[in-house]
């Protein structure tokens, strides 16, 4: 395999990796929230995270064009604090991925929180736990299914994207250009050899990574299943 491609591999693997950390951040006090909030406005902010499911990657990547654009208000902002522009930027493929990828993680953590967890944690108060330790002694242990299927989904769902890395990054070697972009370049070529090597190395990688976490769901079973 050409050096391009182990390249855009790279590229590619570190954008999930970034990608999946972030989520995590993000994605576990929100997906705790909505797992316990009634307020009236939870459907529209789930509406809102399930939006990629559904939506087009073509026209979520074309609205965070023009939202990463240096004429707009906030990527208009991010040049001026950084000194870079936010679309065609690793920076940017990262924002587009977090949008893209949401509800891979909230969803399973949102699961994952409800139900016995909710009742662990009421249990936990009448003993005068404090919230963040029983969050981390009581909650955490038994999401430890949903944590690990959000991240792997997660992860798995970076891997593949296309349509919106493209819209906001560009083909930029080395700076945006990732492996399904570098795939479908090397098909528009007729590189099939290259083509065929990169497909093959992000489906084993796929493979086993599913085949990980059905594997620890197996071994591990408890009231969240994958």
């Amino acid at each position: 395999m050409s050096l391009p491609d182990l390249s855009s591999l790279w590229l590619t693997v570190r954008l999930a990796m970034v990608t999946t950390f972030v989520l995590l951040l993000i994605g576990t006090p929100l997906a705790w929230w909505l797992a316990q909030t009634r307020s009236r406005v939870k459907p529209v902010i789930e509406a809102i995270i399930a939006l990629p499911l559904v939506l087009p990657p073509t026209v979520l990547g074309f609205y965070l064009l023009i939202a990463m654009s240096p004429n707009a208000p906030f990527g208009g902002f991010w040049l001026q604090a950084t000194g870079d522009t936010l679309s065609f930027s690793f920076t940017g493929l990262v924002i587009g991925s977090v949008i893209y990828s949401f509800p891979f993680m909230i969803q399973p953590l949102q699961t994952a929180f409800e139900g016995p967890v909710q009742q662990a944690m009421r249990t936990a108060a009448s003993l005068r736990a404090s919230r963040w330790d029983a969050f981390f002694s009581v909650a955490v242990p038994m999401s430890i299914r949903g944590f690990v299927t959000a991240t792997v989904l997660s992860f798995a769902h970076t891997l593949g994207e296309f349509g919106v890395v493209l819209m906001v990054g560009g083909n930029i070697p080395d700076r945006t250009r990732v492996a399904s972009i570098e795939i479908y370049e090397n098909v528009e070529t007729l590189n099939y050899s290259d083509a065929h090597a990169l497909s093959l190395i992000l489906l084993v990688i796929s493979f086993l990574t599913l085949f990980c976490v059905f594997l620890f769901n197996r071994r591990y079973p408890a009231h969240v299943r994958l």
